[in-house]
């Protein structure tokens, strides 16, 4: 581009093109750094997948605007209401338009709209699956909270949390629950807690109700994705009923209300201590029912072993009465009973039989009542 130097005409002080940008500019950066415009989305179009154009428009005027798409707060289309802030620009060659830093629908509609557009993309990504959704630990024993600190949602959900039960570890990030900030101070809290080194049992993001506009940021698609992609089970308790942000559907739990929150995560210890008192009481009485069972079985088994015993030691007392009799039998006092005697040597040998007995021999005859010696005449 060759400059034209710039020189008197008339008395008139005249600009080369390139200089009166630069004028204008530097003009324009001094007396509107940035300006808010809120207006009709028009032409709205993506070029390469990566940069933005589109007009905002009223009934009267029409102004250009450029941004990137990393710069959207989601699936747009024309007709919607936006509010954008930005740095306005004459280009040197495609002449004069807004650079965007930031974009958000306003206007109830507007905002119904837009989050129905990104519900739909996000539903069809899988974002809001109920098989995706994962249990929550009962009850936790580290929380990380999400919330400002100043908010009565902080406040109600912390005052039902120790009411109910009470000793869990609570780690608090301050954030902006609305407002242009809120959303990226609401991801990098969920990214800090996602990438601590011991990290919480569950999330907790939460803030009381408030309009459409108040509740945007839950329903950003950065938030969405922040709470649908961590690897921390989430709560997200907004104080509201009609409507659902988009946050709450990819959470794993929602909450009615911070309270609400409270209730989903920890028992009631009053509830907790009378049911342990019933089952007390239960045990105490399924333990004596055992302990009588027990008892009578005893009973019943010390009455099977004494008849065992019994019979036991009435069929030996019968065995050693026979034993005793067949010994009787057999004894030689009963065969010397009978008539027999026994005849002994002088060594007191038995005499089984008559050989090697002599006359003269001296012999012991033993009889049932007396015992005779005699001596042997004669041997035939």
């Amino acid at each position: 581009m060759v400059n034209r130097p710039n020189f008197m005409v008339n008395d008139e002080f005249v600009l080369s093109v390139s200089d009166f940008v630069a004028v204008l500019n530097q003009t324009m950066e001094y007396a509107y750094p940035t300006v808010s415009i809120s207006g009709e989305l028009a032409n709205f179009r993506v070029s390469k997948n990566k940069w933005v154009y589109f007009d905002l428009k009223d009934d009267y005027s029409s102004v250009k605007f450029f941004a990137t798409v990393y710069q959207l707060p989601g699936p747009l289309e024309d007709g919607l209401m936006l509010q954008v802030r930005g740095v306005p620009r004459l280009h040197n060659q495609f002449g004069f338009s807004v650079n965007v830093q930031s974009m958000k629908p306003v206007g109830e509609g507007s905002l119904k709209k837009a989050a129905a557009l990104l519900e739909a993309k996000l539903a069809a990504e899988g974002l809001f699956d109920p098989a995706r959704k994962r249990p929550l630990p009962y009850p936790p024993r580290r929380i990380g909270l999400v919330a400002s600190s100043e908010s009565a949602a902080y406040h109600d959900f912390i005052k039902i949390l120790n009411a109910r039960w009470g000793g869990i570890d609570i780690e608090l990030i301050d954030v902006q629950v609305q407002g242009e900030i809120a959303p990226n101070q609401i991801v990098m809290a969920v990214e800090h807690f996602n990438t601590h080194a011991e990290p919480v049992d569950v999330l907790v993001i939460t803030r009381g109700g408030g309009s459409p506009e108040d509740l945007a940021a839950f329903s950003t698609e950065q938030v969405t994705r922040a709470v649908a992609g961590s690897r921390i089970p989430t709560v997200v308790a907004i104080g509201h009923e009609v409507d659902i942000s988009l946050a709450e559907l990819a959470a794993d739990q929602r909450a009615s209300t911070p309270s609400n929150a409270a209730e989903l995560l920890v028992p009631d210890k009053r509830h907790v201590l009378s049911s342990l008192k019933v089952t007390k009481l239960h045990l105490g009485e399924s333990l004596l029912r055992q302990v009588d069972s027990k008892k009578q079985m005893l009973v019943n088994r010390l009455g099977e072993l004494q008849a065992l015993a019994e019979g036991l030691v009435r069929r030996s007392s019968q065995k050693l009465e026979a034993a005793q009799i067949l010994l009787e039998a057999l004894s030689p006092e009963a065969a010397l009973k009978r008539g027999y005697a026994v005849i002994r040597l002088e060594d007191g040998t038995v005499l089984r039989s008559g050989k090697g007995v002599l006359p003269d021999q001296l012999l012991t005859i033993q009889l049932v009542d007396a015992v005779i010696e005699t001596k042997v005449k004669r041997v035939q």
